[in-house]
C-alpha cells in the first residue's frame, strides 16, 4: 500500500465519517440542503448510515481487508454520483461541493 493511498483513504474516511456525524445530529444545513433538494427528513439517518458504512470500509482496507475497501470505495462512487444526479434533476448546484 502506498503512502499516497493511505493519506487519501483516511482524508475520505474523516470527511465521509464527519458528514454521517453531521447528518445522525441532524445539522440545520443538512437539514436545509435536503428539503432543498427533496430528500424527505426520515432518509437522512438512512443516507448517514451508507456514509458511514462506506468510511468503515475504507477503513477496514487500511487494516489489510482489501475486499471491503474495494467494495465500499465502489458504494461510496455510486452513492456520491448519485447525489450529483439528484443536484443536477432538482436544479440545485449552488451546495453540491460545500454544504452549508
Amino acid at each position: 500500500m502506498s503512502i499516497t493511498y493511505a493519506v487519501i483513504a483516511a482524508l475520505t474516511i474523516a470527511a465521509n465519517a464527519g458528514v454521517a456525524a453531521a447528518d445522525l445530529a441532524g445539522a440545520r444545513s443538512v437539514r436545509a440542503n435536503a428539503a432543498e433538494v427533496g430528500v424527505r427528513p426520515p432518509w437522512i439517518p438512512v443516507l448517514a448510515a451508507l456514509k458511514a458504512a462506506g468510511a468503515l470500509g475504507l477503513l477496514a482496507g487500511l487494516l489489510g481487508l482489501w475486499h471491503l475497501d474495494v467494495v465500499a470505495a465502489a458504494g461510496l462512487v455510486l452513492f456520491y454520483a448519485g447525489a450529483v444526479a439528484v443536484h443536477i434533476r432538482t436544479r440545485v448546484l449552488h451546495n453540491i461541493a460545500f454544504p452549508g
